[in-house]
């Protein structure tokens, strides 16, 4: 539809006239649907955009996301009550801000008429006000000591009183005649300087309040902890001119929260050594009494159906190994082996696992986005992540249902950080989402808790979504849900973006016993006889030579030796003051190119350079199978050596 400013433009018996275009106030015609149909000059004036870059859109892609339903709400109630009085929420700017409305509408001859009035400033004049009374209740409120600051951001100085000068460390009689802004900088904690600057930056850059805490060094020696609350003050041209505000000194409080937090933390620690004794002693009770019945059968000549005794064991190992694995999760303490990741092809090819696991009762919908950004990740823990998160969503539809997982590209900024515990930028999230029972706020709350479960004695372990959550904090990200109750819920994971390509696994086929072709050496230095032995007896027998060290020690001796070795298998946690990445960086300059296999069986993970190991080296966590270990070494020799 043509609507150039200065025409007339009829819809029923409305007209554009002199008055359209002189208004003070943004005004608006719209369909039933919510789709602009005109605007006034005053879009542009005040918001920066064009006609045609506001007509045919719907007002809700210029609304703020926090006010997007309460605005939907209001728009709906002009078709009932036929003129709706001021309703205020937020409009996007064209450079990104928000500025604020009070809005009046009502609906005639088929469409909506609406009239919006500036409040912006209204708001910031409030905000003044409450600053002021925020202060003042703040200072009578407070238990420590309490003072006055005000910043001068055309000086860049600080000015404070006697008391506050005291509490800053600073000189009480340069305090009042002001200091230099790096001057109060320097005494400020290193660990707060970035957080502190880029608050008071992000604070001079738009009007309204300001609260921070960060810690003090006082020339005495003692760390104080301060809160401040502040407001900037912005001239008609939109400068920063000052900020003024109140500190209040929190040591007393962060020093009892902290003995709370600690009483707090040991009980915790007793509900999971508990809850950890509690699984392992009926797996260590399946292992040994399995192993037991062996034996007696053996030493009895009772050969025939051994392998169910050493099934069984087996497979009470296996659970054990699993969880520990989840332990190490939920605390972000397990050897992860990040690589560049293209989510949707992982779930690509994990979508008939998933079908298999869920059950015919269930059906998966996988919603991939287009151009999906790369992560960082291990992909393997991802994987088992994305199968517990629709385990879990199977359970919580008894009756059948769907599932859906969905993968995006998000921004995340500032204010949402703060609120998610992320740093601002770009990542990739990856959602479950069922149409179960829900879950409700107290489940919500203790969800991440290990061994907290709703499920019947017996049908979980409690640790998956623990698991999930230290898998992502390991990794750079978080986790989030959202439910309600008998409406589904999603499990929402965020990931970092990575800026490159992601990694293609070219290695195919089933995992299988792979014998040496010509021989090669290789080198195990690990402290733990019966693991060097188990190496030893595996490699041995598929044709390599391996020569044993019990500690990092005797393995340079056999580096700086003239054995031939083409392979180095390392434990991480060496005894007797050298670790596995040490003794590796040793054979990496005696033998440039060596290539390293690291083993460990705890999060020794910042030894071997959290996640980036150098090429020629990779990572096998114990316990492992004899096929991943054959499998790991083979593939390791038949790549062309590093330099």
């Amino acid at each position: 539809m043509n609507n150039t400013f200065g025409q007339q433009f009829v819809r029923g018996t409305v007209k554009l006239d002199r008055a359209w275009q002189i208004s003070q106030e943004l005004l608006a015609i719209a369909s039933p649907d919510g789709t602009i149909e005109a605007v006034n000059p005053m879009w542009t004036e005040v918001l920066g955009w064009e006609p045609h870059e506001v007509i045919g859109q719907r007002f809700v892609a210029f609304t703020h996301p926090d006010d997007l339903d309460a605005t939907l709400v209001a728009f709906a109630r002009i078709f009932e009550e036929r003129l709706v009085v001021p309703y205020e929420y937020r409009l996007r700017h064209k450079d990104g801000s928000y500025r604020c409305f009070g809005w009046t509408g009502a609906f005639e001859n088929g469409m909506v008429y609406a009239s919006g009035r500036d409040v912006t400033r209204d708001h910031e004049r409030e905000a003044i006000l409450r600053d002021a009374q925020d202060f003042a209740r703040l200072a009578l409120s407070a238990v420590g000591g309490v003072g006055a600051w005000t910043y001068e951001v055309a000086t860049d100085l600080f000015f404070y009183d006697a008391d506050i000068a005291d509490l800053y460390a600073i000189d009480p009689v340069r305090g009042p005649s002001g200091i230099p802004r790096v001057e109060f900088l320097a005494n400020v904690h290193p660990d707060d300087q970035v957080s502190l600057k880029s608050t008071m930056v992000g604070g001079l850059s738009v009007s309204g309040d300001l609260e921070l805490e960060y810690r003090i060094q006082h020339p005495d020696g003692s760390i104080r902890w301060v809160l401040s609350r502040g407001h900037t003050y912005h001239d008609e041209q939109g400068k920063p001119v000052r900020r003024t505000g109140v500190g209040v000194e929190m040591t007393r409080q962060r020093q009892t929260e902290e003995a709370l937090r600690q009483s707090q933390k040991m009980e915790a620690v007793g509900q999971l050594t508990g809850g950890l004794a509690h699984d392992f002693n009926n797996l260590l009770a399946g292992m040994m009494g399995n192993l037991e019945l062996l034996q007696m059968r053996v030493a009895r000549g009772r050969l025939d159906d051994l392998d169910r005794f050493i099934n069984a064991a087996q497979g009470a190992g296996r659970r054990a190994a699993t969880l520990t694995q989840r332990l190490l999760a939920f605390s972000r303490r397990q050897t992860l082996d990040p690589k560049p990741t293209d989510v949707n092809r992982l779930l690509v090819g994990l979508h008939e696992l998933l079908n298999r696991t869920v059950g015919a009762t269930v059906a998966i919908e996988v919603v991939q986005a287009a151009e999906l950004w790369t992560t960082q990740i291990d992909g393997p823990q991802l994987e088992n992540a994305l199968i517990n998160l629709c385990v879990n969503g199977r359970d919580a539809m008894p009756g059948g249902g769907k599932l859906t997982i969905e993968t995006a590209n998000t921004w995340i900024d500032d204010c949402t950080g703060q609120e998610r515990d992320l740093p601002p930028g770009q990542y990739v999230c990856v959602c479950v989402t069922d149409t179960g029972t829900g879950m409700s706020a107290e489940t919500i709350r203790r969800a991440f808790e290990p061994f907290f479960t709703t499920k019947p004695i017996g049908q979980g372990t409690g640790l998956g979504l623990s698991m999930i959550y230290g898998f992502a904090r390991q990794s750079g990200g978080q986790v989030r849900i959202h439910s309600e109750m008998d409406q589904g819920t999603t499990v929402s994971i965020f990931l970092p973006r990575h800026d490159g390509p992601a990694q293609v696994d070219d290695h195919d086929g089933e995992a299988t016993l792979t014998e040496s072709t010509d021989g090669q050496t290789v080198l195990v230095v690990d402290d733990e006889a019966t693991i060097r032995h188990l190496i030893d007896e595996v490699l041995d027998d598929l044709g390599y030579t391996v020569i044993g060290a019990a500690d990092g020690a005797a393995g340079i001796k056999v580096l700086q030796s003239s054995a031939r070795i083409e392979l180095l298998i390392t434990d991480v946690g060496l005894p007797n003051g050298m670790n596995g990445r040490q003794v590796a960086d040793e054979a990496r300059r005696l033998r440039p190119g060596i290539k390293v296999l690291f083993i460990t069986g705890f999060a020794e993970n910042a030894a071997v350079g959290n996640g980036h190991l150098e090429p020629g080296m990779e990572l096998l966590t114990k316990p492992f199978t004899l096929e991943a270990l054959s499998t790991k070494v083979a593939d390791m020799l038949r790549k062309p050596g590093h330099s």
